[in-house]
């Protein structure tokens, strides 16, 4: 078993104890179930799409939930009613959940189930009190020649 030891990254690193812990958790978690298939892709810097092969399930037996950080898919079959009596069963008939992590500010756009592939496209949307802004450096008020009244006197004289 694989496991990471965050301690010196834990006694230097201030905020990051989310980070190490959904690490931990995951390794933990990861119990070697790899139904259904999935894969996560990039689309452009904010834009995410996950697709996973779920062929056999109808949208009514397709449950997805989007809470804070967390994205859990399920499935569960209806009951079949087919007459017939299976000889060989290869196509999974099984229920399933999977989960998945997201970072903050990741919220799910659209989801499609075409083709036996459900897909999951997720956007990222940064606060505007978040974003990165541009703070202009103040300029000095420009200076004025202060006239002197008492040499113009003198001149004059």
């Amino acid at each position: 078993m694989n496991r990471f030891d965050f301690t010196p990254y834990r006694r230097t690193m201030v905020g990051f104890d989310r980070l190490f812990d959904l690490l931990e958790n995951q390794s933990r978690m990861s119990s070697g179930d790899n139904y259904p298939p999935f894969n996560i892709e990039r689309r452009g810097d904010d834009a995410y799409r996950i697709t996973l092969a779920i062929a056999g399930f109808k949208p009514a037996e397709i449950d997805i939930t989007a809470q804070q950080n967390l994205l859990v898919v399920q499935g569960k079959k209806g009951e079949d009613s087919s007459a017939g009596q299976f000889l060989h069963v290869g196509i999974a008939q099984r229920g399933f959940e999977r989960r998945f992590e997201l970072a903050d500010y990741v919220r799910v756009d659209d989801a499609n189930l075409e083709d036996g592939l459900l897909t999951i496209d997720l956007v990222r949307e940064v606060p505007d009190a978040m974003k990165p802004k541009k703070i202009p450096v103040g300029t000095q008020k420009s200076l004025s020649v202060v006239k002197d009244d008492s040499k113009d006197d003198i001149a004059a004289a």
